[in-house]
C-alpha cells in the first residue's frame, strides 16, 4: 500500500462520498446514545458531515493517517472472520480517534466506535470483514467531533484561568 497526496485526495473523496451511509449511523448513534444518558443530540445533515470531512482532510498529518487507516479498513478480510476481529477493531478505534481529535474527544471516539459497530456488524452491505468496521469508525469518529452535545456547549466549568507572575 502506497500513500501519496493524490491517494489522500482520493480517500477524502470515498470518505466524503459514503455521507449516505455514514450519517444514517451517525444519527442512529446519537439518539441511542442520547436515550441511554437522557439527553437530546443534534442530529447531522450529510452537507455537515461533507464539510466536516473536508475539515478532517484539510489537516496534512491527520489526512494521511485518516485515509491509510480507512484503506486498511477497506481492503482487510481475513478468513472466518474472527481470526482478524482484533486488528480490525484496533484500526477502527485508532480510525475513530484520529478523527475525533486531540483527547478527551479521541478516547471517547474509541468507546464510540465500539457502540456503532454494532450497527454495522454483519451487514449485508459490507463485503469484508475491515468494512463494517470503517463505516462504524467514521460514523464514531465524525459524530464524536461534531458539535450537537450539549455538553459540549459553551466554555468548560473546569477551566483554570492562568496565573500573571
Amino acid at each position: 500500500m502506497h500513500f501519496g497526496p493524490e491517494e489522500v485526495h482520493g480517500e477524502r473523496d470515498r470518505v466524503r462520498g459514503r455521507a449516505g451511509e455514514i450519517v444514517p449511523i451517525i444519527n442512529d448513534t446519537r439518539d441511542a446514545l442520547g436515550e441511554l444518558f437522557g439527553t437530546e443530540v443534534g442530529s447531522v445533515s450529510p452537507e455537515r458531515y461533507r464539510a466536516e470531512v473536508d475539515t478532517v482532510f484539510a489537516d496534512g498529518d491527520r489526512a494521511v493517517n485518516v485515509a491509510a487507516l480507512a484503506g486498511l479498513l477497506r481492503e482487510l478480510d481475513v478468513e472466518g472472520d474472527y481470526p482478524g476481529f482484533v486488528v480490525d477493531e484496533l484500526l477502527g478505534r485508532q480510525l475513530a480517534a484520529t478523527i475525533a481529535g486531540e483527547q478527551p474527544l479521541a478516547l471517547l471516539a474509541e468507546a464510540t466506535f465500539h457502540f456503532a459497530d454494532v450497527h454495522t456488524h454483519g451487514d449485508e452491505r459490507v463485503d469484508a470483514a475491515g468494512r463494517d468496521d470503517l463505516d462504524a469508525a467514521l460514523a464514531a469518529g465524525f459524530q464524536t467531533r461534531l458539535p450537537g452535545w450539549t455538553w459540549r456547549d459553551g466554555e468548560s466549568p473546569f477551566a483554570v484561568e492562568p496565573t500573571r507572575e
